[in-house]
């Protein structure tokens, strides 16, 4: 374990795509396995413990939101010291590959899950709708997915016009349809804001009893790293991990984006934007109530201004 986490402290960041690429294989066959996948995918394992975090992963995500450009799963390794089996895109694939699910398949073949007491599939858009599909592979796995595509099939998601270069791609054959994928999961959490229609309609099309909507309103379309920035994304797969990851365990993480700038600052957007300037007023006034915050300072005192508050100005810009 402790050799483990001395590799991983390596700092990739500075290394070209192709030298990163060989560095994450080298890194990994230390303690497990990196196996390519086609041109577009691979995979690699480190073995640590009997709790398994399954990560899907686009190598571009992970060089731009890792500062040593560490896929997410290596924190699982180095700080909970599960074991982890990270697949890898390059680009956006959504994973609709054969070789990928070959993989898939050779894994189930050889029982690696059954080796493992918990695994947890996680991933974000198109990597959250791999986790819940290649869930499948795992009874009773918990899946984590944030803001997923339940399919891109035509037929299904015409609606979703993100994404149109992918409708000449199969969702129909092995592995397709998310929402399906996750009937054999102990546990799904989809978490989404209600407020992006299209990550709202996939959501909604994940309808089985043991999938349980989280929605996070006005965080956008970059939940993930919100989640990051807030420093609750590892305690979420960490209760996920554990069974115990709860909706009334994630909300209670959740309060922490009360004291997050760019979610307020989102939030004060969608006031102003539905002209609420009184709710407007009483947001800008209790985040300058509790912390510096000149944007919301400037911005509350234009406020009293127009509500004919000003007399009561000091009241909330002295925080």
């Amino acid at each position: 374990m402790e050799e483990a986490t001395e590799i991983l402290d390596r700092d990739l960041s500075d290394l070209a795509p192709k030298d990163w690429a060989t560095a994450i294989a080298e890194m990994a066959e230390e303690h497990g396995m990196f196996q390519p996948l086609g041109p577009r995918h691979f995979a690699t394992f480190i073995d640590q413990s009997n709790t398994l975090f399954v990560s899907f992963e686009s190598m571009g995500g992970i060089r731009a939101l890792s500062p040593k450009a560490h896929p997410l799963g290596f924190s699982a390794v180095k700080d909970l010291g599960w074991s982890h089996l990270c697949v890898m895109c390059d680009g956006d694939t959504w994973f609709r590959d054969e070789e990928v699910y070959g993989f898939f398949d050779q894994l189930i073949d050889d029982g690696f899950f059954d080796e493992f007491d918990n695994v947890v599939f996680y991933g974000a858009g198109p990597c959250a709708y791999a986790a819940a599909a290649f869930s499948v592979a795992a009874p009773d796995a918990t899946v984590l997915a944030i803001q997923p595509q339940a399919t891109l099939d035509p037929s299904v998601a015409r609606w979703d016009d993100r994404f149109v270069e992918m409708r000449r791609v199969s969702f129909t054959d092995r592995y397709g349809y998310a929402p399906e994928m996750l009937e054999a999961a102990e546990k799904a959490f989809v978490i989404y804001d209600p407020n992006v229609q299209l990550d709202s309609m996939h959501a909604t099309l994940f309808r089985a009893p043991n999938t349980e909507l989280l929605e996070l309103p006005y965080m956008g379309q970059g939940i993930q790293n919100r989640l990051m920035e807030m420093e609750i994304l590892d305690d979420v797969i960490d209760l996920a991990g554990n069974g115990k990851l709860t909706r009334a365990a994630f909300y209670k993480m959740a309060r922490a984006r009360r004291d997050h700038r760019g979610y307020l600052r989102g939030l004060l957007y969608v006031l102003d934007q539905a002209d609420r300037p009184q709710m407007a007023h009483w947001l800008c006034r209790n985040v300058c109530n509790r912390f510096s915050a000149p944007h919301f300072r400037k911005r509350l005192e234009k406020l009293e201004e127009d509500l004919g508050l000003s007399d009561a100005a000091g009241n909330g810009t002295n925080g």
